[in-house]
């Protein structure tokens, strides 16, 4: 009688995911990566530590776990998720217990090297604990960098992890993981690691690196920002080191959640709508135009309604829209935003709200419903973002019949097709430096049936204000207008597509055990 093979065994280790622990996208990824992942026939469980609030989970171990002196027993609380996979939540007050993930405000807790290891550590030495080790580790971001690491030092005669290969994802390379070197002995790795070609960066230790230079594959988040991370412009000082290991460096789109992110089903619209049947969008409109406090009447419910839900940092082009303050106002569209970030873009739309309020409002802050309302409402949605490594808002958008204007980077350029209006003018021009190094840069395809958006290629505001204008223009024009929504709702963004990937690479790597 032939033996059952055990189901193939991912451990995914990050520092948030949804429903537990939230402060941006990597949250979204993790929360449905993992129940993709179990459909697809993998034995999923998703570690990451037990913050202040979380009250999920049941306790299935408890034991200590030792990071160079520091020595704090941890519990680990088992939580279901969806299709089978499963949540460790790793509990250590100490480290975890606190009133943000990472740090107050805009800083960074003083331990954050020692929270991030102790996850790392807690999560493989429970893995270890099981009998049969996982098939691959997969670490996400700067904040898992060390799983790697500690596979190929630590645990590399480990009976249970000795050979695990890891797979390390890297969500935005702007945030590495940077501390003194004086840190080493405290995490358990030797002098031996300060080198360049190890974890040593200009002179301090990075996690980032560590988790690049010790995968077996390195994955992003888009095809396209895996180009352009390669480069001087969107490297952040990784290029060289990315180069390095470009033979191992993959591009996979995120996904998103297809039953949440639903206008047919949305609890926070109005109506339910579809491609089939537009007609809820319009209720959704009015809506968001009444809860923003703006006109609702005929006249501007046909005004054509920009909406944005954005981080107000730089990255996300908040400086190009502050050069065109004067310019966006006059032009025929009433904006909604939503969002928090720099004081000085926070004020610049207060500002701009006051001085018209029947044109633009803005909240300050966030709000799970004003989000889908605002994604289900709106006309167009804005994404000007300097760097966007995949980028979610202009997937729900297109899922939601709202055209998204972007930026040609990252994983926007991966996925919005420009809505080509004749031939490129002014600020559509060709390739600049920078992104001369990653290929060109023309939309892929320029045909007005197959548009799902308009997209400027370069980082100016004058082209900003081009792909804008054209948007507002073809609003006119009812029929095409409907056309350009239909496609993108017919796109697929399914986690079931990205996981079909992510799967492709665990079996890659797992072939190389040992």
């Amino acid at each position: 009688m032939a033996t059952k093979r055990p189901r193939p065994s991912v451990l995914i280790i990050g520092s948030e995911a949804q429903p537990f622990a939230k402060t941006g996208g990597l949250a979204d990824v993790l929360g449905a990566l993992s129940p993709a992942l179990a459909r697809l026939g993998w034995n999923v469980t998703l570690a990451l530590p037990r913050y202040r609030g979380v009250e999920a989970g049941a306790v299935i171990d408890t034991f200590p776990v030792t990071v160079g002196g520091y020595t704090r027993d941890a519990a680990f609380h088992e939580a279901p998720l969806a299709d089978g996979a499963r949540a460790i939540l790793i509990d250590c007050p100490d480290l975890y217990d606190r009133d943000a993930l990472y740090g107050p405000a805009n800083a960074d807790y003083p331990d954050n090297a020692l929270r991030f290891a102790f996850l790392a550590r807690a999560a493989l030495e429970f893995a270890g604990r099981r009998g049969a080790g996982p098939s691959v580790v997969h670490a996400h971001d700067w904040q898992a960098g060390l799983a790697p690491v500690y596979l190929r030092t630590v645990y590399a005669s480990h009976p249970v992890l000795g050979g695990t290969p890891s797979v390390f994802t890297i969500h935005n390379l702007a945030f590495q993981g940077v501390f003194d070197a004086a840190w080493l002995p405290r995490l358990d790795l030797g002098s031996e690691q300060f080198t360049v070609d190890r974890l040593e960066y200009w002179g301090r230790i990075s996690f980032m690196k560590g988790g690049i230079v010790d995968s077996r594959v390195i994955t992003t988040v888009s095809r396209r920002y895996a180009d352009e991370i390669q480069t001087p412009d969107f490297g952040f000082g990784f290029d060289g080191i990315l180069r390095a290991r470009s033979g191992d460096l993959v591009g996979i789109l995120n996904g998103i959640d297809m039953n949440e992110w639903d206008p047919a089903h949305d609890p926070f619209l109005p109506a339910p709508f579809s491609a089939d049947d537009l007609s809820g969008k319009q209720a959704a409109k009015l809506a968001v135009l009444r809860r923003f406090g703006l006109p609702a009447d005929d006249r501007t419910a046909k005004r054509p309604l920009v909406g944005m839900v954005s981080r107000m940092v730089d990255q996300k082009g908040l400086d190009l829209i502050a050069a065109l303050a004067d310019d966006l106002p006059r032009l025929d569209a009433s904006w909604i935003v939503l969002g928090t970030g720099d004081p000085t873009y926070e004020d610049l739309w207060r500002t701009l709200a006051a001085r018209h309020p029947d044109r633009i409002a803005a909240h300050i802050g966030f709000d799970e419903s004003l989000a889908h309302l605002i994604e289900g409402g709106a006309d167009m949605f804005l994404m000007p973002s300097r760097y966007e490594p995949c980028g979610l808002n202009q997937m729900y958008s297109m899922r939601y019949g709202t055209v998204p204007v972007v930026h040609a980077v990252g994983g926007l350029y991966d996925t919005v097709v420009d809505y080509a209006l004749g031939a490129p003018k002014g600020g559509e021009g060709g390739p600049t430096r920078r992104t001369r190094d990653v290929g060109p840069v023309a939309p892929r395809r320029q045909s007005h049936e197959a548009g799902t958006g308009f997209v400027f290629r370069v980082y100016r505001p004058d082209a900003l204000m081009e792909a804008l204008t054209r948007a507002l223009t073809l609003f006119r024009d009812t029929r095409k207008w409907k056309a350009i929504q239909v496609a993108g709702m017919q796109q697929d963004f399914s986690w079931d597509r990205s996981a079909r990937e992510y799967v492709k690479i665990y079996e890659r790597v797992a072939g190389t055990r040992g």
